[in-house]
């Protein structure tokens, strides 16, 4: 595709969206959309992933971000940009008020860039002002605009966790913040685990009714993946001691990430006290039998969780069974994934056993296990008295 035919799309009055990926843009393409982009008023999302992008087109696109006042998503995933074009962005971003979405999946950014992204997060504002009344404005209240920061595939390690980090103690609006494939340890999910123990916002909302403010003291940070990564067992420990006190995260991926029994034990304690968290994810890790045991308790207990995902965690007859107690008494967990484990049929007849109770779990999913005819009839036999017409899915092993 020409360069200059790019371009042109930004000239289009009506254009709200422009989707261009595996165009081979290159930075040559993607200086003259730079250009353009300073200009247009309506374009709200632009991808250009997969375009071979190096940091002199992350500059162009940088310099647009400085004076375009309507783009709202940016995926700049899969292409070359690197540090100098992560500082490019950072500086935009410090001066942009409009992106919600930056997407920098898969360039080859290290920590220094996510060190001048993180010092972006600090200064990245907006002014908020949520009022039923014009006359009690006040246009000296701002909070951070952006809120989806996508930052996988790249090479931040512990030292750039350390950097964002430190940036989530001051940002009050990021909502979702993916950093899986970072080659974070230990010590950056320390450092995240202790930011969300801080990463607050503040909110002032004008009511001319009765003339006062309430003002509302929440956490932020809604999202956070940091799949396949090297945290182990002790940074496990960490974000769930954070998460004991957190009040706002919702969604939390560990997949891939070194943790046993032990980091499970941790994250099952905290699961006691959470009353926030929706949905774990641990796929991919050495939970076995001893850490199922642990979740499943915590099941007992908790009464907020909807999706668990413990995929591929040598769980066996023990993990199954204890499951099949949890849910028993547990009435809000919706989707329990147990694909790729060892429960055969011994483990799956308490499993079976609850489903004729249980009245909230509409998917669980067993897929690839060592489930043989036993253990399938007890799963059919406990669905003719399951009364709940939302469980849509029982995935068998696949013959």
């Amino acid at each position: 595709m020409a360069n200059q035919t790019v371009a042109n799309f930004l000239t289009l009055p009506t254009l709200t969206t422009l989707n261009l990926p595996n165009n081979h843009i290159l930075d040559l393409g993607a200086q003259p959309l730079g250009h353009t982009l300073q200009r247009n008023t309506t374009l709200t999302t632009l991808n250009l992933g997969f375009n071979e992008i190096e940091d002199v087109g992350a500059q162009s696109l940088a310099d647009a971000l400085k004076h375009n006042t309507t783009l709202i998503t940016l995926n700049l995933q899969y292409n070359q940009i690197g540090d100098v074009g992560a500082q490019s962005l950072a500086v935009a971003l410090q001066q942009n008020t409009t992106l919600t979405t930056l997407d920098l999946e898969n360039n080859q950014i290290s920590h220094v860039g996510a060190q001048h992204l993180a010092n972006a997060l600090r200064h990245n504002t907006v002014a908020l002002i949520l009022s039923f009344s014009i006359s009690y404005l006040n246009p000296d209240f701002f909070i951070q605009v952006l809120t989806t920061f996508i930052l996988e595939d790249n090479q931040i390690l512990d030292i750039g966790a350390q950097h964002l980090a430190d940036a989530l103690r001051h940002n009050k609006t990021l909502i979702t913040l993916s950093l899986q494939s970072n080659q974070i340890g230990p010590f950056g999910a320390q450092s995240l685990a202790d930011a969300l123990r801080q990463n607050t916002v503040t909110f002032i909302r004008y009511l001319s009714i009765f003339c006062f403010y309430l003002l509302f003291s929440i956490q932020t940070l809604i999202t956070l993946n940091l799949g396949f990564n090297k945290i182990g067992n002790v940074g496990a420990q960490s974000l769930a001691d954070a998460l004991q006190q957190n009040t706002t995260l919702t969604t939390l991926s560990l997949a891939y990430n070194d943790i046993n029994d032990f980091g499970a034990q941790s994250l099952a304690d905290a699961l006691r006290h959470n009353t926030t968290l929706i949905t774990l994810s641990l796929q991919i890790n050495q939970i076995g039998d001893l850490g199922a045991q642990s979740l499943a308790d915590a099941l007992r207990h908790n009464t907020t969780l909807v999706t668990l995902n413990l995929e591929s965690n040598d769980i066996g007859n023990v993990g199954g069974e204890s499951f099949g107690y949890a849910l028993q008494h547990n009435t809000t967990l919706i989707r329990l994934n147990l694909r790729f484990n060892r429960i055969g049929d011994a483990g799956v007849q308490l499993l079976a056993d609850a489903l004729r109770s249980n009245t909230t779990l509409i998917t669980l999913s067993l897929q690839h296990n060592k489930i043989g005819d036993v253990g399938a009839q007890s799963l059919a036999n406990a669905l003719r008295h399951n009364t709940v017409t939302h469980i849509l899915s029982l995935l068998l092993p696949c013959p």
